[in-house]
């Protein structure tokens, strides 16, 4: 059974009248423009909490709008998965808030936009709306890659904007082609439908746009040709924050597309397919990068395909090593985010950084382990999670992504620990690499410490991981929560 909660609306209107209030009032107040946007973001972070909770005790809550329901009105739904990354957003949103010149109306605005557009895209419950929300998320990330206001930034989110679009087309069409062949987009509803109406190419189509819409939000190949560019020219905030957790909502998205929608074997393969690709060319190019922006930002694209070979795996388990891997990946990456927006320029050029930035090197190292895959870091256990579902479903296709994986993170150590020993070079450079204000490190510090409470708390952590993805993997209850309310 679920629960009938109008609050699921909250965390989307919240943030969106805040994104329409704030440039009022910084007309007239510049200077409070952050400050309102902080009060916003901790108001949503507030009721999402509060919604969080009634669905961890009581179950998944569904909202029909107007009073219409499902599937004629618009639905939005709403379990422990969405939840965890709807908070994940908002702690993100507040976290690399903008900071100095930054801090002003157009970057506060689009921020709270982005809060607004990420939320209702986690939370909806039809294909439109799911299109609606996820157009205001990729304007929200078009203007904030160009806020930094350079030259470089402007030309990547240009760039950006143009694949986002096709993107977008692409999305729209898939989605005209589902209505066409099942009268519906209602999510609940199609689970029932699709497995008669969308079988054969036709369904494999429609699959493949819907993918190479959210694809360009989610980095996977060949729609991720933006992601170097706009991560080394925008602000190392909207790095950090586009590349830590939006990127996830677009996979969380596709998710819930193939256990509802497609859960046929085409879908799966087709997911597969691009993980390969992505962890292939991510890592590859990332050893072949002279910055370590660069080398994160190729990274990203990789891990993202590692999480799209773990959701490729059907099932719970599958599912649940693909939310580890995600969750790992929203800590550390925008952690070495931060620490790659001041050590800039080539890496051979920060030798010696251990005496002139102990803690951060340090950290560095820590999240350098965890991503490899080092036990007992949380790293370690997301990696367990994809081997135990791959063994346990063996194809030959999860064996070549069991290859791939193991094949990726070999080649991740090798461009990490080159780093790392750069860092810890002669010493007489001393004093010639960047130094971190603690301003600036403090984000990282804070999800170094994340990272190092989870590993402390795994079990507990794991077994909360496993009850989502059962919950996440019932197509049946989460239809029958939405379609059979007796309303």
């Amino acid at each position: 059974m679920s629960q009938s909660l109008p609050a699921i609306i909250y965390p989307v209107a919240i943030p969106l009248m805040g994104a329409f209030l704030l440039p009022i009032g910084a007309r007239r107040m510049a200077e409070l423009a952050g400050l309102f946007g902080r009060i916003v973001v901790l108001l949503s972070f507030s009721t999402s909490l509060a919604l969080a909770v009634s669905i961890w005790t009581a179950g998944p809550a569904v909202s029909a709008m107007g009073g219409f329901a499902a599937p004629l009105g618009i639905v939005f739904y709403a379990d422990r998965l969405a939840m965890l990354f709807l908070l994940a957003l908002n702690v993100a949103v507040f976290l690399f808030w903008p900071r100095g010149q930054g801090a002003k109306g157009g970057p506060c605005t689009l921020m709270l936009a982005l809060l607004a557009g990420g939320s209702g895209l986690i939370l909806s419950g039809d294909l439109f709306n799911i299109f609606v929300f996820y157009e205001i998320t990729a304007v929200a990330s078009y203007g904030l890659a160009a806020s930094g206001r350079t030259h470089a930034g402007f030309a990547a989110a240009l760039r950006f904007l143009i694949l986002g679009s096709v993107g977008s087309s692409l999305m729209l069409i898939g989605i005209a082609l589902i209505y066409a062949r099942t009268g519906t987009l209602n999510l609940a509803d199609l689970s029932r439908i699709a497995p008669h109406a969308l079988t054969g190419p036709v369904g494999l189509a429609a699959f493949i746009l819907l993918l190479a819409g959210l694809g360009v939000k989610a980095e996977l190949v060949p729609l991720n040709t933006w992601v170097p560019e706009v991560y080394g020219a925008a602000p190392a905030r909207v790095s950090a924050l586009l590349a830590g957790v939006v990127s996830k909502l677009a996979m969380v998205v596709a998710l819930r597309f193939v256990v509802q929608v497609f859960p046929g074997d085409g879908a799966h393969t087709v997911l597969l397919v691009a993980g390969i690709l992505g962890v292939l060319a991510g890592e590859l190019a990332a050893w072949r990068a002279g910055s370590l922006m660069e080398t994160f930002s190729y990274s990203s694209i990789a891990q993202l395909g590692m999480v799209a070979l773990a959701f490729s795996i059907s099932g719970a388990a599958g599912i649940a090593a693909g939310i580890a891997l995600a969750l790992h990946h929203a800590v550390v990456k925008p952690a070495f985010f931060m620490l790659a927006a001041r050590w800039r320029g080539p890496v051979g050029g920060l030798a010696g950084a251990v005496k002139d930035s102990p803690l951060a090197v340090w950290l560095f190292v820590i999240l350098s382990l965890s991503i490899i895959g080092i036990p007992p870091f949380p790293g370690f256990w997301a990696k367990f999670l994809f081997l135990k579902a791959a063994f346990a479903a063996p194809s030959a296709g999860v064996w070549i992504a069991v290859f791939v994986m193991l094949a990726g993170t070999v080649v991740e150590a090798a461009y990490l620990f080159r780093a790392v020993l750069v860092f810890f070079a002669d010493g007489e450079r001393g004093g010639s690499t960047p130094r971190f204000a603690f301003a600036q490190l403090a984000p990282a510090l804070g999800l170094g410490a994340v990272l190092l409470a989870a590993m402390v708390f795994i079990a507990p952590l794991g077994a909360s991981i496993s009850g989502m993805a059962d919950e996440a993997s019932n197509a049946a209850a989460m239809a029958a929560r939405v379609l059979d309310r007796g309303e």
